[in-house]
């Protein structure tokens, strides 16, 4: 409580509170702007469409990224297999950076480039879905894992920016932020997975049309 009085007490520093006005103002640019980009809108409704089939086939959602995105990974997997919005069945979905021991050794023996490539040919069946998150489009070990999925012909997401052509071609679809700024970038990514959770919910356990 000390230290909140003491905070409370302190002039206001305009840098530090330009700062923050600066990123609330560049958060709800870019959420404008996805709100006006049909591509974006579209990518999202039609992941969710695929992640419920291969879900309602058995399937599971492998998701791969490095970093944030491996943060986002982890979000996206537990949203999954927990709950989103509703009490239901589990769901299948692994985010592949999260076993320590597995990582390591692969990266030791093989190359950290090929960290997600090996875990996908593990663990990967016909009715698999790849999410590839990359900010930048060019993560080494993202695009290896997302090229074996492509050749294996397992339909591969990728979750990148506008400069992230090279994961775009090697994908199914691809939910593109409408921004190059990796924060912001992140932000929409958050959101288009929530937006797919809700969507695979309603899919899978209220009869809408998926």
């Amino acid at each position: 409580m000390r230290l909140l009085e003491l905070s409370r007490a302190r002039p206001e520093i305009p840098v530090l509170r330009n700062v923050i006005d600066r990123f609330l103002y560049d958060s709800h640019d870019v959420i404008e702007a996805a709100i006006g980009d049909e591509a974006f809108i579209q990518a999202i409704e039609d992941s969710a469409r695929v992640i419920a089939e291969s879900l309602r086939n058995s399937g599971q959602i492998l998701i791969a990224g490095n970093g944030g995105s491996a943060a986002q990974a982890q979000h996206f997997a537990a949203e999954l297999v927990g709950r989103f919005e509703r009490d239901r069945a589990a769901l299948a979905a692994i985010a592949l950076g999260t076993d320590s021991a597995t990582l390591t050794a692969i990266a030791n023996d093989y190359g950290y480039e090929r960290v997600f490539e090996r875990q996908f040919y593990a663990l990967a069946n016909h009715d698999t879905v790849l999410v590839a998150i990359s900010t930048s489009g060019r993560s080494a070990n993202v695009l290896r894992a997302a090229e074996a999925a492509f050749k294996e012909q397992v339909p591969v997401i990728a979750m990148t920016s506008r400069a992230g052509a090279q994961l775009m071609q090697l994908s199914n679809l691809a939910i593109v932020a409408p921004s190059n700024m990796t924060p912001l970038v992140q932000q929409l990514h958050l959101v288009a997975t929530h937006a797919i959770c809700s969507l695979v919910e309603a899919i899978l356990f209220s009869g809408m049309s998926g």
